[in-house]
């Protein structure tokens, strides 16, 4: 992702995952991409920005806890976090945060 998420007037939910890369890349950029068009068709799913090299940090919007509940157990999504866990990752952690207010220039 190459630009600002366009978010709605806050409240809204953050889901920020930030991981270290284990150095392993087979199949990663397909994954990721196929993970950012599923997320797209999630109810609730608002947006996404990502910056990654060996350490990546990946923040998606949410509308409500119960949407981001329902992506973290889509089928799809269980396969790429046990690949991610098992091969493409060295550590990773996920924030959830409640967005009170934005800003923009």
């Amino acid at each position: 992702m190459s630009s600002i998420a366009e978010t709605p007037d806050p409240p809204y939910y953050a889901v920020i995952f930030t991981s270290q890369r284990s150095g392993d890349d087979d199949g990663y950029a397909q994954m990721a991409k196929k993970m950012v068009g599923l997320a797209s068709q999630q109810p609730g799913f608002l947006g996404m920005e990502s910056v990654t090299q060996t350490l990546g940090i990946t923040v998606s919007y949410w509308s409500d806890l119960d949407s981001i509940r329902q992506w973290k157990q889509n089928a799809e999504h269980r396969i790429a976090q046990a690949l991610g866990r098992d091969k493409w990752y060295s550590g990773f952690k996920t924030r959830i945060a409640r967005v009170e207010r934005d800003y923009a220039m």
